[in-house]
């Protein structure tokens, strides 16, 4: 299932490799790193599995409470927003970066609104706008959401200027609103979520901002924090999966793990046939896990599994941190 947005290092391209990976059987799925929420919607969970998901992107993880507790009211909201020029999607980006909505900037979304919409719906979007002036966390996400619809590279940050009909998102934020209906949503730091949620029987999966690629993210993430989600992982209960480029430096952080090299397409390049590299790193030996599921699977099965992708084992540990 597609997500609602497009996302910095979506991990649609390595669900196939997430899944075979990951253990049989857990009771609860932790996606530390939430992001565009795709391994949330596509892990294949055992029956009853408590889901979690979690991002420390505040204006994120609102866009994720709206599209699941309050879909009608962000699709209405999202239908009278409009995102056609440069200096509109300024605007917008400056009200994602305040706390509250000013008069000033009510005053200037309104004018924007007599300008693009005609006469009668700008009347029937400023009467919206005024009644919804204090409800920021509607407005907040509507908001956010066209501009990742809109941005290059969906990060949000750059405008890309292309067209978009918010009418076929609508039934994207349905299908959504479905799937996340049970699911637990969090703002947390990761190491407080961790310790939060961590038991024998959970999944722990992470997909952290890369490493030496910080700038393509919203959110800060240093050196000093690779290791101390290293050391949080080192400490967990669970089983842990962790997601990352391939890097030396990661390799050489993550010694106490098995640890997996792949690739997929490059979806940030304009090259044609250009590939990414990738790590899938795990606290637990998968190869007995991966010997039970290829039982399971029929012919058919194996053989579009078998087309997914390759991956090999690079470096395997003296013994599992997760027997």
């Amino acid at each position: 299932m597609k997500s609602i947005i497009s996302w910095v290092g979506g991990k649609g391209k390595l669900m196939w490799l997430i899944n075979l990976l990951a253990p049989p059987r857990y009771e609860r799925s932790i996606d530390v790193f939430g992001g565009s929420g795709t391994v949330t919607l596509n892990l294949d969970c055992p029956p009853s599995t408590l889901k979690v998901y979690n991002d420390f992107n505040a204006n994120l993880v609102n866009l994720m409470r709206c599209a699941r507790d309050k879909p009608l009211a962000l699709i209405r909201e999202i239908g009278f927003l409009t995102l056609n020029a440069r200096d509109d999607f300024e605007v917008f980006k400056r009200f994602i970066a305040k706390e509250e909505f000013t008069e000033e900037d009510l005053k200037q979304e309104l004018k924007l609104t007599e300008i693009m919409l005609s006469p009668p719906s700008a009347t029937e979007a400023k009467k919206l706008l005024l009644a919804n002036a204090d409800e920021k966390d509607i407005k907040r996400a509507a908001i956010y959401y066209k501009l990742l619809r809109y941005s290059f590279n969906a990060n949000g940050d750059t405008y890309g200027g292309k067209r978009c009909d918010v009418r076929r998102f609508f039934v994207d934020i349905w299908r959504f609103n479905r799937a996340f209906s049970e699911v637990t949503i969090e703002n947390k730091d990761f190491e407080a979520l961790i310790k939060q949620y961590d038991r024998p029987n959970a999944f722990i999966y992470c997909d952290p901002p890369y490493y030496d690629a910080e700038g393509f993210y919203a959110v800060a993430f240093p050196k000093a924090d690779h290791i101390r989600l290293r050391d949080a992982l080192k400490k967990a209960q669970g089983y842990v999966m962790v997601s990352y480029n391939n890097s030396a430096e990661i390799i050489e952080l993550y010694q106490d793990f098995y640890i997996f090299h792949t690739t997929r397409p490059n979806s940030m390049s304009h090259k044609e046939g250009d590939v990414y590299e990738e790590l899938i790193i795990t606290n637990y030996d998968p190869i007995p896990y991966l010997q039970m599921k290829n039982h399971q699977l029929n012919l058919f099965s194996f053989i579009s599994l078998l087309n997914e992708g390759e991956y090999k084992l690079i470096h395997e540990p003296s013994s599992p941190l997760k027997a």
